[in-house]
């Protein structure tokens, strides 16, 4: 059947004898478009009455795929028109060519859109502000960042294809391949700190040192990781300064995690106090203070004295809860309630120095000898 239209749609171009060549070839792959318009209206005007009242999920399907369905149909349509068109030899393959190319390209769009679909999909399940959301920081941080290397690739192994087209393009490839040592330690050496960011983002998606919204410690300051890329990682830091570090930092260099398997976290309050300060009224005291913070999970509470001084007694206080936010907020807490209260109750715990003045035998006398001259 497509014969049949193919030839009587030759026999209709042929009869046009009043035209050029030139420009009834572009008259005809120009016709040949509306078709494809006029399907990919019809068909999105049919697929948004479908999905209108549907979940989210099929209304943002239809408007990702709304652009490979258009190109497709596009490349279709020309490939019909170029059949059709009467076309010197040299000009059906510059169309064919570039139809080619059109077609690789469709393809990379496509894996790009069925990858970006299938982790939303898998990603819907999972939700970061939940108050335990280590299963969600540890799935979002392994799709994200396989998604961004695989998007990478997609796009370069995509623009190779398409440039593989060209003879001369391939021919140097050959070349390259043919001379693959002293090109490969030119690339390498060339492409180091990218190849390095991108076996980094591997690493870091099957191990998982770091996670989205971990609590980290990096170059000495304390944040939470916000974004993990394909080549660095954004650290948003307490004071909403943001940190930019590359990915090869992580596999490298020491730093802390703080909520590496749980984001529950232990709090420590240091306070200095006097040798007299009552040990058992203060742990009664934090328990107390513990009990009243909604901050603090029921977990730990505890006061030991861990060190002494010539002046002091170290005392460490302890106290839990389920974030790292929440621990820094309860840590002040502790602080400042633990400090009013002894200033109340009992102000002679506080560090104090203390002086001792001792007369000697010596001034002693020369003492009792000014009083008897006066």
């Amino acid at each position: 059947m497509l014969d049949q239209f193919d030839e009587t749609a030759r026999d209709v171009v042929a009869s046009v004898t009043w035209l050029p060549d030139w420009l009834l070839s572009l008259a005809v792959l120009a016709v040949s478009l509306l078709p494809a318009l006029l399907a990919y209206r019809v068909i999105f005007r049919i697929l948004n009455r479908l999905v209108q009242d549907r979940e989210l999920f099929w209304r943002s399907l239809v408007q990702r795929t709304e652009g490979p369905v258009r190109l497709g149909l596009i490349v279709v349509a020309l490939s019909v028109g170029a059949t059709i068109a009467p076309l010197t030899t040299g000009q059906a393959g510059v169309v064919r060519h570039a139809l080619a190319i059109c077609f690789i390209c469709l393809v990379g769009w496509v894996a790009l859109t069925a990858l970006h679909i299938w982790t939303t999909i898998y990603l819907r399940r999972f939700k970061l502000d939940s108050e335990d959301n280590l299963l969600a920081r540890k799935h979002t941080t392994q799709s994200r960042i396989l998604k961004r290397v695989a998007n990478v690739l997609i796009v370069l192994i995509t623009a190779s294809v398409a440039l593989m087209t060209f003879d001369g393009v391939r021919q140097y490839g050959v070349s390259l391949l043919a001379s693959a040592g002293a090109a490969g330690i030119v690339l390498g050496l060339a492409l180091q700190p990218l190849l390095k960011n991108l076996v980094a983002g591997i690493q870091l998606a099957v191990t998982q040192p770091i996670r989205l919204e971990d609590a980290v410690i990096v170059e000495g300051e304390w944040g939470n990781v916000e974004e993990i890329t394909a080549t660095y990682v954004v650290v948003r830091l307490w004071d909403w300064r943001r940190m930019v570090l590359p990915l090869s930092y992580f596999i490298e260099k020491p730093f802390q995690n703080w909520t590496r398997e749980s984001s529950s976290l232990i709090g420590t309050v240091m306070l200095y106090v006097d040798y007299s300060a009552p040990i058992g009224a203060m742990r009664h005291k934090l328990e107390e203070v513990a009990r009243e913070s909604r901050l603090w999970d029921r977990q730990v509470v505890n006061l030991q004295v861990t060190d002494f001084s010539p002046e002091t007694m170290q005392v460490r206080m302890l106290v839990s809860a389920r974030n790292a936010g929440r621990t820094f907020d309860l840590r002040c807490e502790v602080r400042e309630k633990m400090i009013a209260w002894l200033q109340a109750e009992h102000p002679g715990a506080l560090p104090r120095q203390r002086a001792e003045i001792r007369r000697l035998p010596k001034d002693a006398a020369w003492a009792d000898d000014a009083l008897a001259a006066e």
